[in-house]
């Protein structure tokens, strides 16, 4: 099942729909996905992997995680995403001791760390590498003008796709 990652840690229903999901089948791995594969971009998925279960109470004892998302480069006509982007998930997913695998993308939460955080499942598993300390972050003035070029960037890009869009 393909799901935006709001479903993994919003209250309320969203809370209700998981806790339910976890308790009638065997939530067994989660693949969180590079933003803007599925939906809009932007938007951040995730595929959920489970069985369904012939009872309906306490059938998800631990839940895996690959994170394909973080310091991933965003994809796009440039860099497109491949099949051998999968490679290394499908590894680990399909690895006869799953806790033997050696890689920082690849987690394991018992139900109860689950639901000590409320049944989010919005997992962290390693740290973002476009998130900066505060301290390391340039004056203010220079990111100001980084941001101008950027956007002039972008608005010579768009009057090139116009003009091409003229033409055709």
């Amino acid at each position: 099942m393909v799901l935006p990652d709001n479903v993994l840690f919003q209250d309320g229903d969203g809370q209700k729909v998981r806790t339910d999901l976890m308790n009638k089948c065997n939530l067994h791995t989660i693949l969180r996905l590079p933003t803007g594969i599925f939906y809009a971009q932007g938007v951040k998925t995730n595929v959920l992997f489970f069985t369904r279960s012939k009872t309906d109470k306490d059938n998800t004892p631990a839940v895996w995680i690959y994170d394909l998302r973080t310091n991933m480069p965003s994809f796009g006509k440039r860099t497109p995403f491949t099949r051998a982007h999968f490679d290394d998930f499908v590894a680990a997913y399909t690895a006869a001791d799953r806790s033997k695998v050696a890689d920082e993308r690849w987690a394991v939460f018992t139900r109860e760390e689950i639901k000590r955080k409320g049944d989010n499942l919005d997992m962290g598993l390693i740290a973002d590498d476009k998130l900066v300390h505060h301290d390391d972050l340039p004056e203010p003035k220079l990111l100001a003008e980084e941001a101008i070029g950027e956007l002039e960037g972008m608005e010579a890009d768009l009057e090139e796709v116009l003009r091409l869009l003229e033409m055709g």
